[in-house]
């Protein structure tokens, strides 16, 4: 398979089949270095030796590697390729060791190997086919970036920044190559009932926990008006409470955490607006900045993904579309509901026909 014309890359870019190889061969290298969040040092290393190996210049803030395609030109649009290479610490369900590399029945496991390591070095093949290919519509730039799984400031939103203009990207993650074109954002906060604490033998009509009633029953009943095309509803759960200490004392305070899932109708400033107008608690919002996103249908990149067949969704979970001010769309190879889980894997297969696919949406929009 090559969607390029032969005029443009036959004296230049890689076979596919190369590329193939060299993806899995990283994606196994990167496996066997443990790269929690905050702890990716290493990892970034190995991506920037692997860029050097093939002769492209890297830039590095952090634990952020990042590379131009080699015609670069500021009067061009930019599509930025990004994933991530930190990885939630392994459970204690896992059967196989971690953080080595092990390809069984077409599958290959590992920490990270779904999640996102698939998705990060088939979005670096595609960087290096398109990679020494003059006359391109657009400029690429290539982004391994951390702090993903925890949302971190040092991740790539620092380096947004420093890498320049964007005008879209690809985010990878594993989507079974489905087209994530909105995204929920998250707002978690925690709330504080007030009362006045006593012997609990007394009678009290000021207690914290009664309090918190009320506020308790209206984020399980209250219904955002707006309904996301994609996104469906704003989602309140309460998933923390903490009160008392003593059986025969009324506590005082009632602590309690939200877990909302916004959507592209409302920005997480609105929901927490919407909140505090409502609810007696004191309300404190741990972070406001994963905020929903979404791209539009008629975006040229999207459109280009419906073409080869791609279906377009939205997805529940957050990811770092939720930091970039510019249209983005989730894609990659492996599946979602792998994540975070024992024995972690992706196929073999999976990364390969991803980067094919890649390559192919990405030809029909940077190819004169």
């Amino acid at each position: 398979m090559n969607p390029m014309s032969e005029q443009k890359l036959a004296y230049k870019s890689l076979p596919i089949e190369a590329l193939q190889n060299g993806a899995i061969d990283l994606l196994k290298q990167l496996i066997a270095i443990p790269s929690l969040s905050k702890q990716e040092h290493d990892t970034a290393s190995c991506i920037e030796q692997f860029l050097h190996s093939k002769n492209i210049t890297t830039q590095r803030l952090g634990n952020n590697v990042w590379a131009r395609n080699q015609f670069y030109d500021e009067r061009k649009p930019t599509i930025l390729l990004n994933s991530h290479h930190d990885t939630v610490k392994p459970n204690a369900g896992y059967t196989k060791n971690p953080f080595e590399a092990i390809e069984e029945n077409g599958k290959l496991y590992g920490l990270g190997s779904n999640d996102a390591g698939g998705p990060l070095v088939s979005l670096m093949a595609a960087f290096l086919y398109f990679y020494p290919v003059p006359e391109l519509k657009y400029n690429f730039i290539y982004a391994a970036t951390a702090e993903e799984e925890i949302s971190g400031k040092d991740g790539v939103a620092s380096i947004l920044d420093s890498i320049g203009p964007i005008d879209v990207a690809i985010v990878g993650e594993p989507t079974q190559m489905e087209l994530a074109i909105a995204e929920k954002g998250l707002l978690v906060i925690d709330c504080v009932s007030k009362g006045i604490s006593g012997h609990a033998a007394h009678p009290n009509p000021n207690n914290a926990i009664i309090n918190a009633l009320d506020d308790l029953h209206w984020f399980r009943n209250f219904r955002f008006p707006k309904v996301s095309k994609f996104l469906g509803e704003v989602k309140m759960s309460v998933t923390i409470i903490h009160a008392g200490n003593q059986h025969n004392v009324v506590p005082d305070t009632c602590a309690f955490t939200v877990d909302i899932r916004t959507t592209d109708d409302y920005s997480n400033q609105k929901v927490l607006d919407i909140v505090q107008s409502h609810v007696q608690c004191e309300v404190t919002p741990r972070s406001m900045i994963l905020n929903a996103s979404a791209i539009a249908e008629e975006h040229p990149l999207v459109k280009a993904g419906i073409q080869l067949g791609r279906k377009v969704y939205g997805s529940p979970t957050s990811s770092d579309m939720a930091v970039m001010n510019f249209p983005a769309v989730k894609m990659g190879p492996g599946n979602s509901l792998r994540s975070h889980t024992p024995d972690e894997f992706i196929f073999i297969e999976e990364i390969e026909s991803g980067i094919e696919m890649y390559i192919q949406m990405l030809s029909k929009i940077v190819l004169s």
